[in-house]
């Protein structure tokens, strides 16, 4: 039998993403994808010209209360979005950076949809050019 370093085993055992994106450290911030980080310096951008007040990251939106039923606790559910930002006209816009939109992820936006007043943005990637998805 053959053994091996515990650097070639934590190489060998690191999952990989289910999406296949890889994370990337931004300004101390880390971001599930290069979409992701990227419209995060477009966001910057628009920040510093004045075009938007300012943004958040992930923030969290309550979906769902916690509940006991039967005696079995149920956990609340939660949406975190990848931003969030603050137009100059007073109006919330959340974003959410995509592939594409996973099962679960088309009832988180029903319920937010139903829940908060926010626009909710989902976009993609695509040739260079952010689109809403």
């Amino acid at each position: 039998m053959q053994r091996m370093t515990a650097r070639q085993y934590r190489k060998m055992s690191k999952r990989r993403s289910k999406y296949r994106n890889k994370k990337v450290q931004l300004d101390g911030h880390t971001f599930d994808s290069k979409a992701e980080a990227r419209y995060y310096q477009e966001l910057k951008l628009m920040e510093r010209a004045g075009e938007i007040l300012f943004f958040r990251l992930q923030p969290r939106y309550r979906l769902l209360d916690g509940f006991e039923k039967h005696g079995k606790k149920h956990r609340a559910i939660d949406y975190i979005a990848d931003f969030e930002i603050h137009h100059k006209d007073g109006s919330i816009e959340v974003v959410d950076i995509k592939g594409y939109k996973t099962d679960v992820f088309r009832i988180k936006e029903k319920m937010f949809n139903k829940k908060y007043p926010h626009k909710l943005s989902i976009l993609k990637l695509e040739k260079g050019r952010f689109v809403e998805i």
